[in-house]
C-alpha cells in the first residue's frame, strides 16, 4: 500500500512540474509577444530621426551651394531716358549709323565713299525748335526758292519720318513755314503708289513728307526724282509712345539706310543736297 501511495504521489508530483513548466513557457511567450511592438516602436522612432537628420543635412548642403545669379534685364529705352535727358542728334550720329549698318554689306573702299563731310549737314535741332522755326533757320531764302521751283515729279524739301501718323502731324506743323508751297504726303497707308506717282507728275510740289520705305519705292519707280532736291530733313529726335526714335525701329532704320544709299548721299557729296537732323 505504501508503494502504491508512493507511485501515485510521484506521478502527481511530475504532473505539477509539467504544469509549472507550461505556465512558465506561456508566461515567457506572452512577454516575448508583448516586447515585439515595443521593438517596432523603437525602430520607427529611429527611422524618423534618421529621416530628419537626412533632411537637415540636405538643407545645409543646399544652403552651402552658391546661388545662381539672376540674369539682369536689358535696359529699355524707357529705362535709359528715366535716368538721363534725351540728347539732340548731331551729324556724327548719322555718320556712325551709316558706317555700322553697312559694315558687313560693303567693302572698306565702298564704306569710305559713304562718309560725308561736315559741310554736307545743316545745323541740327537743339530740341528747342518747332518744325517751322527750324526750317526758317536752315532755309532763310525759302520764299525765293519756292518761286523758282518749277520741276514736276520732284520736291525741294524732303522730310523723312517714321510713320503715316507722324507724317500728318508734321504737315500740320509746316503751316508757319510753307507759305504758298504745295505739300504732298508720301506714305503707304491707304494710298497706292500709282496714285502718288500720278499726283507728283500732275503738278509742281515743293515739300514732300513721308516714310523712308515709300519714298524709296517712289524713287525706284522714277515717280520721284532728286533733280530739284536741296534739303533732306530727318525727323531724328522725335519719339513715339514707346519712346523710340525712327532709327530705333529696325524696319524704319533699314528703309532709311536704303533711301540714303539710293542717291541722296551721292548728291550730298556733290554739294547739291544738305541733310538736317530735326
Amino acid at each position: 500500500m505504501g508503494d502504491d501511495l508512493g507511485d501515485e504521489w510521484w506521478k502527481h508530483d511530475d504532473g505539477s512540474e509539467g504544469e509549472k513548466k507550461t505556465v512558465q513557457e506561456e508566461h515567457s511567450t506572452g512577454e516575448t509577444k508583448r516586447t515585439k511592438p515595443a521593438k517596432r516602436k523603437r525602430v520607427a522612432e529611429k527611422t524618423v530621426k534618421a529621416k530628419k537628420k537626412t533632411d537637415s543635412q540636405t538643407k545645409d548642403q543646399e544652403s552651402e551651394k552658391p546661388k545662381k545669379k539672376r540674369n539682369k534685364k536689358k535696359k529699355t529705352i524707357t529705362d535709359v531716358l528715366a535716368t538721363s535727358a534725351p540728347k539732340p542728334g548731331c551729324p556724327s550720329d548719322l555718320q556712325d549709323l551709316v558706317a555700322q549698318y553697312f559694315s558687313d554689306k560693303r567693302s572698306v573702299i565702298e564704306r569710305d565713299e559713304l562718309q560725308l563731310q561736315n559741310s554736307c549737314f545743316l545745323s541740327s535741332n537743339d530740341l528747342t525748335h518747332s518744325l517751322s522755326s527750324y526750317l526758317k533757320q536752315v532755309c532763310p531764302k525759302w520764299a525765293k526758292i519756292q518761286k523758282q521751283h518749277t520741276d514736276k515729279s520732284s520736291v525741294v524739301v524732303l522730310i523723312v519720318c517714321s510713320s503715316a501718323v507722324r507724317t500728318i502731324e508734321l504737315i500740320k506743323l509746316l503751316t508757319a513755314f510753307k507759305g504758298k508751297a504745295k505739300v504732298v504726303k508720301l506714305f503707304a497707308k491707304h494710298i497706292k503708289i500709282e496714285e502718288q506717282v500720278k499726283l507728283l507728275q500732275k503738278g509742281v510740289t515743293h515739300i514732300g513728307v513721308g516714310t523712308p520705305g515709300r519714298i524709296g519705292a517712289l524713287i525706284d519707280r522714277e515717280g520721284l526724282t532728286l533733280q530739284a532736291l536741296r534739303y533732306v530733313i530727318l525727323d531724328w529726335n522725335w519719339r513715339d509712345r514707346k519712346l523710340r526714335r525712327m532709327i530705333d525701329i529696325s524696319e524704319v532704320k533699314g528703309d532709311l539706310m536704303k533711301l540714303l544709299d539710293s542717291g541722296i548721299l551721292t548728291t550730298c557729296k556733290e554739294d547739291k543736297v544738305k541733310i538736317g537732323l530735326f
